[in-house]
């Protein structure tokens, strides 16, 4: 009986001890976390509280007066055919893009993967430095490349390619094909080290298991890799789909929104309402609206993403 209670005693000391240790790792994680979390607060979550606040108020932003008016700011979104185009125009840029990002950065993280590959740190580096680029340089570069006596237009028509120069961002027609490419070359470098970081979990043995077996590296790649790598392939997928509805940057900097609003996305269209002159005196809270509006429907959107990936990797286990 002694014996008995004496081990219940240590028991007790046992888990008093793993719960102590358990606060105390819990309490230094905090710790460490609580400099993002006050600058999430302070420069993230407390302007969204705001837009929610402001997309009630009619307000130019440059006042110390805004009346409350309510829902009028999202009524009056729905009647605007120029959210409606930007809305689209964002959805439209997205579903062009992302097959496309996808696509080229699994080719190019997977022929880089190869351990027989020479000099593949040199061009992972290559791919990659579009992205640190800074998107305000690119499009003006661009800008000049791309003009109808720009270089890429004098080649065309040197080769014969082409009749007469295309204006690739003042016709509406090219202007959204020419910022899809665009912002492929400049993104691909991210979603290629994703990729590469998938790849690299595969273990070695299941390429030598099916170079014994014979198969050829692209029958490998469909048949073996591809379906190991498909949950990163999901994440990806979703943080590709998420950051190209919030392209701004490069659609501001080449286009800002033109020709005709071709071009215009969410985010030119709720600058421009915001803070622009060109439209008349600027209007925060029907912008912030707009931001609300659409911020609703990309978190409807990745929601929806999640489910589809949870179901589909359920039913691969």
């Amino acid at each position: 009986m002694k014996a008995k209670t004496e081990n219940m005693g240590v028991e007790a000391v046992t888990k008093r001890n793993k719960r102590r240790e358990k606060l105390i790792l819990n309490g230094w994680c905090w710790l460490f976390m609580s400099m993002s979390l006050i600058f999430y607060i302070l420069f993230q979550g407390y302007p969204i509280i705001c837009s929610i606040q402001y997309s009630f108020l009619d307000w130019s932003g440059l006042t110390s007066h805004a009346a409350f008016i309510g829902l009028q700011n999202y009524v009056e979104l729905i009647h605007d055919e120029l959210f409606w185009n930007a809305f689209f125009n964002s959805f439209k840029y997205t579903i062009m893009i992302v097959p496309l990002e996808l696509a080229v950065s699994l080719f190019l993280a997977y022929m880089l993967n190869n351990e027989a590959l020479k000099g593949r740190t040199v061009y992972r580096t290559m791919y990659f430095i579009p992205v640190v680029t800074t998107a305000s340089v690119v499009g003006i570069i661009m800008i000049f490349l791309l003009g109808v006596q720009g270089p890429i237009n004098h080649v065309l028509v040197t080769l014969h390619l082409i009749k007469a120069p295309i204006n690739f961002l003042g016709n509406a027609k090219y202007a959204m094909p020419t910022l899809v490419l665009i912002s492929l070359w400049k993104d691909c470098g991210t979603y290629m080290i994703y990729w590469l970081a998938g790849l690299q979990g595969v273990s070695k043995d299941v390429y030598e298991a099916a170079t014994v077996d014979g198969a050829t590296r692209f029958q490998t790649f469909i048949h073996i890799v591809l379906p190991l790598i498909a949950p990163v392939g999901g994440i990806i997928a979703i943080l590709c789909a998420i950051n190209s509805l919030k392209v701004f940057d490069i659609v501001k900097t080449m286009t800002e929104g033109g020709p005709f609003y071709a071009t215009d996305v969410i985010a030119t269209y709720v600058y421009r309402s915001a803070f622009s002159s060109e439209i008349g005196m600027p209007r925060l809270g029907y912008a912030s609206a707009a931001a609300i509006l659409f911020g609703i429907a990309v978190i409807v959107i990745g929601v929806v993403l999640n489910i589809i990936k949870a179901r589909l990797n359920s039913r691969r286990v």
